[in-house]
Protein backbone atom coordinates (compact mmCIF):
# COMPACT_ATOMS: atom_id res chain seq x y z
CA UNK A 1 0.00 0.00 0.00
CA UNK A 2 1.10 3.81 -0.71
CA UNK A 3 1.92 5.79 2.17
CA UNK A 4 -0.35 8.88 2.03
CA UNK A 5 0.79 11.88 3.71
CA UNK A 6 -1.98 12.03 6.70
CA UNK A 7 -1.76 15.70 6.97
CA UNK A 8 -2.37 16.77 3.31
CA UNK A 9 -5.42 14.72 2.94
CA UNK A 10 -6.53 16.18 6.84
CA UNK A 11 -7.02 19.23 5.12
CA UNK A 12 -8.67 18.20 1.60
CA UNK A 13 -11.29 16.50 4.49
CA UNK A 14 -11.64 20.01 6.20
CA UNK A 15 -13.08 22.23 3.42
CA UNK A 16 -16.07 19.73 2.76
CA UNK A 17 -18.91 18.26 4.54
CA UNK A 18 -18.43 14.97 6.14
CA UNK A 19 -20.80 13.23 3.77
CA UNK A 20 -21.53 11.33 0.15
CA UNK A 21 -22.21 14.68 -1.68
CA UNK A 22 -18.05 15.83 -0.65
CA UNK A 23 -17.11 12.91 -2.67
CA UNK A 24 -16.62 14.41 -6.13
CA UNK A 25 -15.14 17.32 -4.95
CA UNK A 26 -12.86 15.30 -2.49
CA UNK A 27 -11.59 12.84 -4.79
CA UNK A 28 -10.91 15.78 -7.47
CA UNK A 29 -8.71 17.57 -4.56
CA UNK A 30 -6.79 14.03 -3.64
CA UNK A 31 -6.40 13.31 -7.47
CA UNK A 32 -4.80 17.08 -7.96
CA UNK A 33 -2.55 16.22 -5.01
CA UNK A 34 -1.19 13.15 -5.93
CA UNK A 35 -1.90 13.16 -9.49
CA UNK A 36 -3.73 9.90 -9.55
CA UNK A 37 -5.63 8.50 -6.73
CA UNK A 38 -3.89 6.18 -3.55
CA UNK A 39 -6.10 3.47 -2.50
CA UNK A 40 -4.88 4.35 1.46
CA UNK A 41 -6.34 8.04 0.31
CA UNK A 42 -9.29 6.21 -1.50
CA UNK A 43 -10.14 4.52 2.19
CA UNK A 44 -9.42 7.35 4.41
CA UNK A 45 -12.10 9.39 2.40
CA UNK A 46 -14.65 6.07 2.66
CA UNK A 47 -14.17 6.82 6.40
CA UNK A 48 -14.26 10.57 6.47
CA UNK A 49 -17.14 10.73 4.16
CA UNK A 50 -18.77 7.44 5.59
CA UNK A 51 -19.61 6.12 2.33
CA UNK A 52 -18.68 2.50 1.48
CA UNK A 53 -15.62 1.46 0.28
CA UNK A 54 -16.82 -0.04 -2.89
CA UNK A 55 -18.84 3.16 -3.77
CA UNK A 56 -15.69 5.49 -3.57
CA UNK A 57 -14.09 3.04 -6.10
CA UNK A 58 -17.15 2.86 -8.08
CA UNK A 59 -16.67 6.96 -8.73
CA UNK A 60 -13.29 6.80 -8.93
CA UNK A 61 -13.34 4.35 -11.75
CA UNK A 62 -16.36 5.67 -13.08
CA UNK A 63 -14.92 8.95 -14.06
CA UNK A 64 -12.06 9.30 -16.93
CA UNK A 65 -10.38 12.39 -15.07
CA UNK A 66 -9.35 10.07 -12.27
CA UNK A 67 -6.87 7.55 -12.39
CA UNK A 68 -5.80 4.80 -9.70
CA UNK A 69 -2.05 4.42 -11.86
CA UNK A 70 0.50 7.69 -11.08
CA UNK A 71 0.46 9.66 -13.62
CA UNK A 72 3.10 11.80 -15.30
CA UNK A 73 3.88 15.73 -14.94
CA UNK A 74 3.05 16.51 -17.88
CA UNK A 75 0.06 14.51 -19.56
CA UNK A 76 0.25 13.79 -23.55
CA UNK A 77 -3.34 13.16 -24.84
CA UNK A 78 -3.79 12.10 -28.92
CA UNK A 79 -6.70 12.32 -30.08
CA UNK A 80 -7.39 9.39 -32.44
CA UNK A 81 -11.26 10.23 -33.52
CA UNK A 82 -12.15 10.39 -36.84
CA UNK A 83 -11.13 13.50 -38.11
CA UNK A 84 -6.86 12.72 -36.52
CA UNK A 85 -7.43 9.47 -37.63
CA UNK A 86 -7.61 10.47 -41.25
CA UNK A 87 -5.16 13.57 -40.74
CA UNK A 88 -2.40 11.13 -39.07
CA UNK A 89 -2.88 10.64 -35.79
CA UNK A 90 -1.56 7.02 -35.58
CA UNK A 91 2.14 8.20 -37.32
CA UNK A 92 1.62 10.79 -34.72
CA UNK A 93 1.06 8.56 -31.92
CA UNK A 94 3.84 6.00 -33.09
CA UNK A 95 6.54 9.07 -32.54
CA UNK A 96 5.38 9.89 -29.50
CA UNK A 97 5.97 5.94 -28.64
CA UNK A 98 9.07 6.27 -29.89
CA UNK A 99 10.67 9.02 -27.87
CA UNK A 100 9.25 8.90 -24.90
CA UNK A 101 10.01 4.93 -25.00
CA UNK A 102 6.38 3.84 -23.81
CA UNK A 103 3.02 2.70 -25.22
CA UNK A 104 -0.16 4.68 -25.17
CA UNK A 105 -1.65 4.24 -21.56
CA UNK A 106 1.74 4.19 -20.23
CA UNK A 107 4.09 6.71 -17.71
CA UNK A 108 7.50 6.66 -18.09
CA UNK A 109 9.48 5.81 -14.84
CA UNK A 110 10.72 8.97 -13.92
CA UNK A 111 7.03 9.95 -14.01
CA UNK A 112 7.72 12.77 -16.72
CA UNK A 113 5.19 12.12 -18.95
CA UNK A 114 1.91 9.87 -19.43
CA UNK A 115 0.94 8.82 -22.86
CA UNK A 116 -3.09 8.50 -23.53
CA UNK A 117 -5.53 8.25 -26.10
CA UNK A 118 -8.64 9.81 -26.21
CA UNK A 119 -11.64 9.42 -28.73
CA UNK A 120 -12.43 13.34 -29.46
CA UNK A 121 -11.08 16.51 -28.26
CA UNK A 122 -13.33 18.41 -30.24
CA UNK A 123 -10.95 19.69 -32.03
CA UNK A 124 -11.89 18.72 -35.39
CA UNK A 125 -10.53 21.53 -37.90
CA UNK A 126 -7.43 21.78 -36.17
CA UNK A 127 -7.12 17.57 -37.02
CA UNK A 128 -4.77 15.85 -35.92
CA UNK A 129 -4.77 17.66 -32.14
CA UNK A 130 -2.40 16.46 -29.21
CA UNK A 131 -3.12 17.79 -26.06
CA UNK A 132 -0.18 18.36 -23.60
CA UNK A 133 -1.55 18.83 -20.27
CA UNK A 134 -4.31 21.72 -20.83
CA UNK A 135 -2.33 22.86 -23.97
CA UNK A 136 -4.38 22.20 -27.80
CA UNK A 137 -1.38 21.60 -30.03
CA UNK A 138 -3.12 21.56 -34.01
CA UNK A 139 -2.06 20.09 -37.27
CA UNK A 140 0.75 17.94 -35.49
CA UNK A 141 3.35 16.11 -37.80
CA UNK A 142 5.57 13.43 -36.80
CA UNK A 143 8.34 15.68 -37.39
CA UNK A 144 6.98 17.73 -34.82
CA UNK A 145 7.33 15.55 -32.17
CA UNK A 146 10.09 15.62 -30.39
CA UNK A 147 10.13 19.94 -30.14
CA UNK A 148 6.49 19.54 -28.61
CA UNK A 149 8.33 17.20 -26.06
CA UNK A 150 11.43 19.09 -25.33
CA UNK A 151 8.65 22.11 -24.64
CA UNK A 152 7.16 20.27 -21.85
CA UNK A 153 10.48 18.82 -20.16
CA UNK A 154 13.61 17.73 -20.94
CA UNK A 155 14.38 16.61 -24.33
CA UNK A 156 13.93 12.74 -25.40
CA UNK A 157 16.26 11.59 -27.42
CA UNK A 158 15.39 9.71 -30.34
Amino acid sequence: MECVDATKLEQIFQRYPQNESSLIMVLQDIHDLFHFLPCDALTLAAEKLGVPLSRVFSVATFYKAFSLKPKGKTVVRVCMGTACHIRGAEQVLCEIERNLKIKRGDTTEDLGFTLETVNCVGACAMAPVVVVNEEYHRNVTPIEVPELLKREGEPHEN
